[in-house]
């Protein structure tokens, strides 16, 4: 034990260069994720300017500790990073299926504006054709109206259902059609969230008999609604507002007053003027 303690080097001074500081390394990662286009001798130089020197190797010994690649190798924005920068410009499409009481299944078409999350339903049927499905993409640009010059992408995925005249009608409108990974739900997941919306809130209270059915099944539209289900083939859902009301201080006197849509499968409520 003696021996041992004598040639024990635990408890005293490290030599050689210090260690960089987590927070560094976190200031170097986020540097490099947030500008794909710099290297590390890129990064150097603003962190340099930041009052952190620190020596090119070290930078790039710490973004290949972290699997990040050189800029040259480095892509742009990941799907995500793209999909928030863009929202303003994009709508996505994607059909969903329902049964009737009978076992029928039919077949709807959904498109969501990303930017406001507004839901237009344009039809249910049986047979989901092509010429179907442009006959729905013709009736969502008239829906659209001038909005329509604010939208610059559509995204959808690789169903055989939409065709190149599908694309030809937005694509008119200058337009890019944004084409999803096969198998990938994930890549239009604000639209496949919203249909499970709409099996949760709805179609799983409600008995399908025939195609006009669902038409009659969504609620109405209201501006106000916090609920995530649709408003209706052919009209808007939207959110709820992002400014919240001014408190009220009188609770004792207002009433709230509870308005039953679908037979109260699903309730909105206001305070009575």
């Amino acid at each position: 034990r003696f021996i041992a303690a004598k040639w024990d080097y635990s408890r005293r001074a490290r030599t050689g260069r210090p260690p960089t500081r987590a927070a560094l390394k976190k200031l170097i990662l986020q540097l490099a994720r947030e500008n794909a286009r710099w290297g590390h001798r890129r990064i150097q130089g603003e962190l340099a300017r930041l009052g952190h020197p620190i020596a090119a190797s070290t930078v790039w010994q710490i973004l290949h500790a972290a699997g990040i690649d050189p800029a040259p190798r480095r892509t742009g924005p990941t799907w995500r990073e793209f999909l928030t920068n863009q929202a303003e410009g994009i709508v996505a499409v994607d059909f969903f299926h329902l049964d009737t009481v009978l076992g029928r299944r039919l077949y709807a078409l959904a498109f969501l504006e990303h930017g406001t999350r507004r839901l237009h339903i344009t039809g249910v049927t049986a047979h989901p054709t092509r010429e179907w499905a442009v006959q729905q993409a013709r009736n969502v640009t008239t829906d659209l109206g001038t909005r329509m010059e604010s939208l610059r992408f559509l995204l959808r995925d690789r169903d055989d259902k939409y065709g190149p005249s599908f694309d030809a009608i937005f694509q008119a409108e200058e337009m890019e059609i944004l084409k999803s990974a096969p198998r990938a739900p994930r890549m239009n997941a604000h639209c496949e969230r919203i249909i499970g919306s709409i099996r949760r809130e709805v179609l799983d209270h409600v008995l399908i008999m025939t195609k006009t059915t669902p038409g009659r099944s969504w609620p109405p539209t209201s501006s106000t609604t916090t609920s995530t289900a649709p408003t209706g083939p052919g009209t808007n859902y939207r959110p709820a507002p992002t400014s919240n009301p001014p408190p009220l201080h009188n609770l004792d006197t207002r009433k709230p007053v509870r308005t039953r849509v679908l037979g109260g499968v699903i309730n909105e409520y206001r305070y009575a003027a």
